[in-house]
């Protein structure tokens, strides 16, 4: 089973995808003529849909957090692109080396190449409405608490705080660039409908879910990651249509196979609203609404532990958490 404090949820500030999302058209600037490139993010506001625990006991919410920062956030891995079916990707990490060492200020983000993490700024005083808080307010204010915004104290958000289809904006006074407004469109929950993927060697695999009302109004994006546990080796990656369904290659899912797998492998899928997007001096600043399921994956000859205990007879649990 996979148990709660193992599982990974690589969502907002760990995705990494949302790096790779264009600029959407829900957003405007004002003031400020010297804007950035829209092709480098510098921030991002996530509302997301964290929905009830049945294992924890945990009741859903709502999370509201954003950042912007004076340029993009760096990356210590690199990931390079193996092969490539239909929706779907395989790829491999690499991490750069640098001679130099890059410091506690700076990521070595490619080969002898340091690139510095950027700063948090404020952009004034951020208004946020048609997300729902617990009292029936549709309109609150954020706070900045350690350079990320947050609802304002004693605001909290329920699950979910908003409808499929609702319009959802966030409006920011100025602060240190001109000031912007973002919108995007409210998502419903997502809900898999295709149960524990079971995943094996020359055989794909079938994922489905409950489609959205407007399938060109969000999409869907799978990581498949088997290994991240020892070490990942390897993941792969899709970017769908919010159709209902998408077929995992046989081709991809072996070549993941081969790689290596580990203890309490996983699968994330997540339903994201197009982004509203607005640009800024230093680049892109993105509004995403997003829901997210993780979900434990079945891989033949994989048996995951946390410890010997339990483990069959005369195996003992390896540092990778599989019983070996």
């Amino acid at each position: 089973m996979l148990r709660s404090q193992l599982a990974l949820l690589h969502g907002f500030f760990g995705f990494l995808f949302l790096g790779a999302i264009g600029c959407g058209s829900g957003g405007e600037t004002g003031g400020d003529l010297s804007m950035g490139s829209p092709g480098v993010l510098a921030g991002t506001f996530q509302v997301t849909l964290v929905a009830p625990d049945a294992v924890t006991g945990s009741t859903g919410y709502t999370s509201l957090l954003g950042k912007v920062s004076n340029g993009p956030s760096p990356s210590g891995v690199l990931w390079t692109v193996a092969s490539s079916m239909g929706d779907c990707t395989l790829l491999k990490p690499r991490v750069p080396f640098c001679n130099t060492p890059c410091g506690s200020s700076a990521v070595c983000v490619d080969d002898n190449v340091c690139q510095a993490y950027p700063k948090s700024m404020s952009v004034g005083t951020v208004q946020a409405s048609g997300i729902t808080t617990t009292t029936g307010e549709k309109e609150f204010a954020l706070q900045q608490v350690s350079g990320a915004y947050q609802p304002a104290s004693g605001v909290s958000l329920p699950f979910p705080a908003f409808a499929e289809g609702d319009s959802i904006q966030l409006k920011t006074s100025g602060g240190a660039y001109a000031p912007m407004t973002l919108r995007a469109t409210g998502i419903a929950p997502l809900a898999l409908t295709s149960g524990t993927l079971q995943i094996a060697p020359n055989q794909g695999a079938r994922l489905s879910w409950t489609a959205a009302k407007d399938a060109s109004a969000s999409s869907i994006y799978v990581k498949l990651d088997i290994s991240h546990h020892g070490g990942t080796k390897g993941m792969i990656e899709c970017t769908s249509s919010d159709s209902g369904a998408l077929d995992l290659p046989a081709g991809l899912i072996t070549d993941l196979i081969n790689l290596g797998t580990a203890g309490y492998p996983t699968i994330v899928v997540r339903r994201s609203a197009r982004p509203g997007s607005a640009v800024i001096a230093p680049g892109r600043v993105d509004l995403v609404l997003s829901s997210t399921v993780e979900q434990a994956v079945s891989v033949p000859g994989v048996v995951s532990c946390t410890s010997s205990a339990e483990c069959p007879m005369g195996k003992s649990c390896q540092s990778d958490l599989t019983c070996k």
